[in-house]
């Protein structure tokens, strides 16, 4: 009986060993699961950015946003303002020279500044700038943080329409000229007026609800200053206007009015994707029109003399 009695107590004791190697086997089986989850969390919280503004607000990802052949910005990205927890534009422009002087330095703030009180709802808003250098190879640069219009490019939005061949309505027209014109006159009527420079559809967005905004003002501006490495970089040079290769000194307004008069004759009209644009082809677009008070308007825009083209004001009471 005793010998059955510690042959009991043995195997209890086998069972108990037993028993306690299974419940460690499962805890560190737990603690490795546990352990798996704190690395994928650990790997979740790593920062998405890539860069970070010296006040750290604005946080520059990886993903680029097309700016689509705009003349002067040489990069744009998206980027996440921290403080107001939307997504914005971050936009790089390098500069040709490598030393920037500092009368050259002041004047980019000081362009900058105006930008940045700029408020008028059919112009992309402008949140903040600074300058610094490239880190792989110390060139100056200017980056400006700029509001994001997720729905794209007034041109991209007329290439949709035209793939399902309906044209732009009398109405429409009119309401997207109203509050082009909105802006241009809110810019040319700064105490020191702003020339926007290039003003094409590539460089107008348009939101969901029809409203359009004027973006990408401050390429155009800064050259005025200093060289970019893009500054050569012309493309739709048929929206210029013909005095534009003058001395800067002797632009004015009025070559955005030209240029308002040549996008709405060709790409408000559809005639946007022609290969080459000429004095024919602008006189052809012309006559397709029906509507008098169109032609008129686009005439006085494109008159060869800018100081017989009205300004933007007068055009929003033609």
């Amino acid at each position: 009986m005793n010998q059955e009695k510690d042959e009991t107590v043995v195997m209890d004791e086998e069972n108990k060993d037993v028993s306690g190697t299974t419940e460690t086997t499962v805890n560190s089986g737990s603690n490795k699961n546990k352990k798996d989850t704190d690395d994928d969390e650990e790997e979740e919280d790593e920062p998405v950015y890539i860069e970070a503004s010296p006040c750290a607000r604005w946080q520059k990802r990886r993903e680029t946003v097309a700016q689509r052949d705009i003349p002067g910005i040489d990069a744009s990205y998206l980027a996440m303002d921290t403080e107001e927890g939307v997504e914005v534009v971050w936009n790089e422009v390098l500069f040709s020279e490598r030393k920037i002087s500092d009368i050259q330095h002041n004047k980019i703030s000081e362009v900058f500044d105006k930008l940045i009180e700029l408020n008028h709802m059919n112009i992309v808003k402008f949140h903040g700038y600074w300058q610094d250098r490239t880190k792989h190879d110390d060139r100056p640069r200017a980056v400006f943080i700029t509001e994001f219009m997720s729905s794209g490019s007034l041109k991209l939005f007329l290439r949709k329409t035209k793939k399902t061949k309906q044209n732009l309505s009398k109405n429409s027209w009119r309401r997207w000229c109203i509050q082009l014109l909105s802006a241009l006159n809110y810019l040319h009527s700064c105490e020191e007026p702003i020339i926007h420079g290039n003003l094409t559809c590539d460089t107008i967005f348009i939101q969901n609800t029809g409203l359009l905004k004027i973006g990408s003002i401050a390429p155009d501006v800064l050259h005025r200053h200093v060289k970019s490495i893009s500054d050569s970089a012309a493309k739709n040079l048929h929206f210029q206007a013909p005095e534009i290769d003058t001395e800067l000194s002797l632009i004015t307004t009025a070559v955005d009015i030209y240029s308002l008069g040549m996008m709405i004759n060709l790409d408000l009209g559809g005639n946007g994707d022609v290969h080459s644009v000429t004095d024919e082809v602008v006189s052809d677009a012309i006559q397709t029109l029906d509507d008098p008070m169109q032609k008129d308007l686009i005439l006085k825009c494109l008159e060869t003399d800018p100081l017989k083209r009205p300004t933007a004001r007068e055009l929003l009471f033609h």
